[in-house]
């Protein structure tokens, strides 16, 4: 399972045309030295609006490739990911903090994180290397990012050229560092043949050391003509000696890794005047770490015979002794039994001579970590083999807290689940604590409070100290009427079914387990069916949902398919339609049994069904509409002369026959947001949006004749996310300059059930929740958890509506609506009913509940847990039964509700 933001080809060419949890503390603000765009004049008024912004939970999801410990301040640490941005840890909540939110759309390439640098001698100093690629893909120059209030607001010293987050060689570092002596000048090491880069006034400005002698020669993969596989991936880390500086002077011996397999790590012993490769250096590898024990004057080099983070077949740990100048092989096995390189390391600073690596590409049957206590002259490993297949482990780990790492798997021995780990390139021992070691995985970041168990022989414990970072990136979002609130379809993780907001979700889908999932729909009229699309090595790349994704079972799909596409769900659930990668537009009448190719439209295009209508299906592809009234058999051209170029996204209004909002476009050519009211005939764009991306639909206003319409947009010369309830005639921004996340433009989607609420896509930063204040729209408004919800009003009247939606041998689906028919609104409610029957509830969405015999209580959630006078609240459910009526009789706080 290669966990990691990937490259995106086809979204990031379109874009280089273009040109949690809440928040702990202020949020960070952007202020670049070379000042922010200048807004567009126009003549749309843009009202503001107050929102609350948090994540859908899910705690982590990608590749976190380094984790930084401050050496002069206790339990001050920074983690960064490669397309997802910089985050802080809150020691108090024990969570992640984000500190890039405020990266805007021009510039998302500041969202990865080549580098992270702590300043010892101030720790409220912190440096960020951001750009996410070297070459075409990432439109914007690479830049060296300061704050001096630990990342709550940040200054940018844009670099002549790129740099490279999610590049080859990511994990590889760290190549920022800040002199620990004098705290002016800071090293960068660059990628793509630029060389080594100094800066004496902290951060403002930055030259290239001409003196240093090799910029490297190292490539992926020297065929690539992408600029991707094929960029020389440069100086990879900088490590300064402390010992050779004193308080405000600069430090004398700085040591330097290259990415040159014959010349790999490089010396100063004058600040940085001169240069020289250090004699009798391990030659055939990469020096992907080099960490120096001041305790014992010993650097470390952890090697690898490629630059990873996914590759890696041989590997070697040494040891250089700074005083003698001898070089000794301290690998913790024989090169001969390496099938992986080595890159994770830390020394801990409490204890001279310890250390630890890790065995970062050991996909199979998984990760290793090896400590050692004496300098690395002997080794002990997390995990062994007591008798081929079986193990022995030295530690427990406990992924409760986050139940998808699993992965629902259940591999024989010797392979686990959850792993150790995998991509595990960056390992750091607290420099305050030898009990806490924290490391990155492609999915998360492990840690443990009790290492030195390990010393002892006893077991030390592992558990996801992932809590606040949010990595995923979004590829599409859909938000039922009924059932969970919301359903995502994600890279390189799958997607989840979101009951609970703040809840991390047991398990992604399953059934089949996509590597990443790129389109998904449900049936307007009949929420529960639902169907999915994604990535995978081989067959299936489609699966089916007839509980609102709670279960999933696999389709069949046409011959040649080789990816996902987009996918559309007929509005009642009777047939479906296809867009897939490799092959044409397909429709099936059934679950993905058989399937005919559709005529009329092009392979390729993207697909949309009707809300209203269940025959009639919607295409489009290079400026040109298409519409199928036949179930998706046949497709005629309609409206003509929408953007040709650049990605665009449609949705079908709910409950609305032929009332089409497209979005999408180039900056090259046609870009903004249309309408059409007749089924796609004609399209008339909006002429106060000059860009659009994305566009969704959620709860009308209070009063309101139109649904809430969202769109990720440029509007009034602004980029941002924009809320309409007249239909478009007027547009309110509801996020703010510090909460832009980069790029947001894959998806977004209003909810049905509570006005206001909007689901945002991001390309590394998870989905984000955004919660009107504006109550007065329609109510609904995330309350919290609020009081204790067994004390309801006593005044408590209500009326309930239950209703089997789906039913099959030996199960069922229900959906409970709870309407409040008093006069006090509840703040917090509890239903209960008997079943007459044997019918046990197996999972319930929107509320939670217990079962004990017959009778059930079902409890809100935080979101629906106020209730106005005339407003409802609804949830569903699935359950097991070999028979039985519906119950009759339901009470809400112990008061006697009416039925219908």
């Amino acid at each position: 399972m290669r966990l990691s933001a990937r490259p995106i080809a086809a979204l990031l060419a379109a874009l280089a045309l273009t040109a949690g949890l809440s928040v702990t503390g202020t949020p960070a603000v952007a202020r670049s030295d070379e000042g922010p765009p200048a807004a567009e004049a126009s003549d749309v008024s843009i009202a503001a609006d107050t929102y609350t912004w948090k994540n859908a939970r899910i705690d982590g999801g990608g590749f976190v490739p380094g984790i930084v410990f401050n050496r002069a301040e206790k339990n001050l640490a920074y983690a960064r990911t490669d397309i997802g941005g910089a985050y802080r840890w809150d020691q108090t909540g024990k969570q992640w903090t984000p500190l890039l939110d405020w990266v805007d759309w021009d510039r998302w390439g500041w969202s990865g994180v080549v580098s992270l640098a702590s300043d010892t001698a101030e720790p409220d100093n912190v440096y960020a290397a951001v750009g996410t690629y070297t070459n075409s893909w990432d439109p914007t120059n690479g830049a060296v990012l300061r704050s001096s209030d630990r990342g709550a607001s940040w200054k940018a010293a844009t670099l002549p050229f790129k740099l490279g987050g999610n590049m080859p060689g990511r994990g590889m570092g760290e190549r920022l560092a800040v002199d620990p002596n004098k705290n002016s000048v800071l090293y960068l090491g660059a990628p793509s043949g630029n060389g080594l880069w100094r800066s004496t006034d902290s951060g403002v400005t930055w030259s290239e050391v001409t003196a240093f002698p090799n910029p490297g020669n190292y490539a992926q993969d020297p065929t690539d003509t992408s600029g991707y596989g094929n960029d020389n991936q440069g100086i990879v880390w900088v490590t300064f000696d402390e010992r050779s500086g004193t308080a405000g002077s600069a430090t004398q011996d700085i040591y330097v890794g290259v990415a040159d397999k014959e010349n790999t790590v490089y010396r100063s012993t004058d600040g940085g005047g001169t240069w020289s490769r250090i004699a009798g250096q391990p030659t055939g590898y990469l020096a992907h770490k080099g960490v120096l024990d001041s305790g014992t004057g010993h650097l470390y080099l952890t090697l690898s015979d490629t630059g990873g983070p996914y590759d890696g077949a041989k590997g070697r740990v040494w040891r250089y002794d700074t005083e003698s100048g001898a070089w000794t092989d301290v690998s913790p096995v024989a090169e001969a039994d390496t099938y992986y390189g080595f890159s994770g390391l830390s020394v801990d600073r409490q204890k001279p001579g310890t250390l630890m690596a890790t065995a970062y590409s050991s996909w199979w049957p998984d990760t290793q970590i090896f400590r050692s206590t004496d300098s690395g002259a002997t080794w002990t490993k997390a995990w062994d083999y007591t008798s081929y297949p079986n193990r022995s482990n030295r530690y427990t780990l406990d992924v409760s807290s986050v139940p998808w790492l699993s992965w629902g798997a259940n591999p024989s021995p010797p392979e686990t689940a959850p792993k150790l780990g995998w991509m595990t390139e960056s390992l750091e021992i607290d420099p305050f604590d030898s009990n806490r070691m924290m490391y990155g995985t492609g999915a998360t970041v492990y840690g443990t409070e009790n290492l030195t168990s390990w010393d002892s022989g006893g077991q030390f414990k592992i558990t996801p100290m992932v809590k606040g970072l949010e990595e995923t990136a979004v590829n599409d979002l859909a938000s039922p009427p009924s059932g969970a609130p919301l359903l995502s379809a994600l890279g390189d993780i799958g997607g989840f079914r979101h009951t609970d907001l703040d809840a991390v979700p047991a398990m992604m889908f399953t059934s089949p387990n996509l590597d990443s999932t790129t389109s998904l729909d449900f049936a307007e009229a009949a929420p529960g069916t639902v169907v999915r699309v994604g990535n995978a090595d081989a067959a299936p790349h489609i699966g089916f949902s007839t509980d609102n994704g709670a279960n999933w079972f696999q389709g069949s799909e046409p011959s040649g398919v080789t990816g996902g596409g987009t996918v559309a769900a007929a509005a009642d659930g009777s047939g479906f339609v296809w867009s897939p990668d490799g092959a044409a537009v397909h429709r099936t009448t059934g679950y993905g049994n058989s399937w005919t190719a559709s005529t009329g439209i092009p392979a390729g295009a993207t697909v949309e069904s009707d809300r209203k209508n269940p025959k009639k299906f919607y295409g489009f592809k290079a400026g040109t509409f298409y519409v199928s009234t036949d179930g998706g058999a046949t497709f005629t051209a309609k409206a003509t002369g929408l953007p040709a170029e650049g990605n665009v996204r449609f949705k079908a209004l709910p409950g609305t026959e032929g009332d089409i909002w497209l979005a999408g476009g180039a900056s090259t050519g046609a870009y903004g947001l249309w309408r059409s009211t007749d089924s796609g005939t004609s399209f008339t764009k909006f002429t106060g949006v000059q860009q659009a991306d994305s566009v969704g639909f959620g709860k009308a206003a209070s009063g309101a004749s139109y649904q809430t319409v969202f769109v990720s947009a440029k509007i009034g010369g602004v980029r941002g996310i924009f809320r309409s309830t007249d239909a478009g005639a007027n547009w309110t921004r509801i996020n703010d300059d510090a909460r832009q996340w980069a790029w947001t433009g894959a998806a977004i989607t209003g909810d049905p059930r509570v006005y206001g609420r909007v689901y945002v896509s991001t390309n590394g930063r998870g989905i984000q929740v955004g919660e009107s204040s504006d109550t007065g729209g329609g109510g609904g408004t995330d309350p919290g958890p609020g009081p204790d919800p067994t004390d309801p009003p006593t005044d408590a009247e209500c009326s309930v509506k239950y209703k089997v939606t789906n039913q099959w041998s030996g199960g069922f689906q229900a959906e409970v609506t709870v309407t409040n028919t008093g006069s006090t609104a509840y703040d917090g409610w509890q239903l209960a009913w008997s079943f007459p029957g044997d019918q046990k509830v197996t999972q319930m969405w929107n509320a939670t509940h217990r079962q004990d015999g017959a009778k059930v209580t079902a409890t809100n959630v935080g979101w629906n847990g106020k209730v106005a006078p005339g407003s409802s609240a609804g949830f569903g459910f699935t359950g097991t039964s070999t028979g039985g009526a519906d119950p009759n009789a339901f009470t809400v706080g112990g008061e006697a509700c009416t039925i219908g």
